[in-house]
Order: structure tokens, then sequence, then C-alpha cells
């Protein structure tokens, strides 16, 4: 895949639709200091603009795997354009993170992506352990991985509400012990 071809399109046509999104998942990861490889790119979405990024997608070729009301799998058949996934944003905390979505500069500094803030970032890899216990050992070193790198200028009570929401408050208190300097 190649990511910055496919950000370029996809980027240009959200801003002409004025599509509210925000990247997330493993290559946002890169935009937030902390690179890892990944596959795919995945971003929350405003879903009451998935009908609009649907037409998007199919207009650069993608056919769409699947689709429900939380979540859109777009392939395309050439690998240059790989698989973008989506998150619909709906719900109150979902949508507060859309809108504390934070510009990122990344190709060397040749394109600006809206990027999840760190916290918000850990708290969908919080849910996809509590959702998928086999995720656990990629998503917790994404997560150590984020609290080192931006521990300073973490929310550590908006970290807590996340890790109490999925019932994580050992995990939570454990990186609080390790990395938050009080």
């Amino acid at each position: 895949m190649d990511f910055k071809t496919v950000l370029e399109k996809l980027l240009t046509a959200f801003k002409e639709q004025n599509i509210r999104y925000a990247l997330m998942g493993g290559f946002a990861l890169g935009a937030m200091g902390v690179p890892r490889g990944t596959i795919d790119i995945d971003f929350l979405v405003n879903r009451d603009d998935m009908d609009r990024v649907d037409i998007i997608m199919q207009v650069l070729g993608y056919k769409c795997r699947y689709r429900s009301d939380n979540v859109s799998q777009y392939v395309s058949p050439l690998k240059i354009f790989g698989e973008v996934d989506f998150l619909h944003a709906f719900r109150s905390p979902s949508l507060t993170m859309l809108q504390r979505a934070e510009e990122k500069k990344m190709f060397d500094e040749t394109l600006a992506v809206k990027v999840l803030r760190a916290e918000d970032i850990i708290g969908f890899k919080v849910q996809a352990i509590s959702n998928d216990e086999s995720r656990r050992a990629v998503d917790l070193d994404d997560i150590e991985s984020l609290i080192k790198y931006h521990k300073a200028a973490l929310d550590w009570s908006l970290l807590e509400e996340y890790f109490a929401l999925f019932g994580f408050n050992e995990m939570f208190s454990e990186f609080r012990r390790k990395y938050r300097d009080d």
C-alpha cells in the first residue's frame, strides 16, 4: 500500500466534501511519534458523513467489503491502494474525540492530517483488548509506547476513565505508577 498516495487522495476528497474525520489505529501511531508497521489505514468518521465517504471510496475504486452501523471496511483491487477501515462516530464520546483531533504533519511535513489525541487512541486500544483478548500483546505495546512518548502531556484523568470503562483499573494503576511524574 502506498500510504502517502492513499492519504493524499482521501484527504483531498474529505476536504472537498467536509468529511469530519481523524486518523486512528496503527498508522496514527507514526503521526504521534511512535512508528509501527501496519497494512491498512483506519479512520474515525462522523457516521452522518458515511454516505459521502462511501461515494468517495467507490470513485477511488474501492469495494465495500463490510459495513455495519459501527464500521465500514473498504478494499481496493489494486495493491497500491490497499485497505481502508472506518469506525463510525455517533455516540457522544467518539464525537468528542473527533472534535479534539489535532492536525499533524506527515511525510516530511508535506501532508497535514487530523489525528486522534494519544489518550483517545489509547482508549480505542483498551476497548480492543476488552473485545478481543488475542490483541492484548500488540495493543498493550502500542499503549505503553504512546504513554512513554507523551507522558508529560497526557490527560491522565481521561485515561483513567477509559481504563475504568472496560474494567482495567489495575492496568491503569500500573501505567500511572510507571510513567506519571508526580
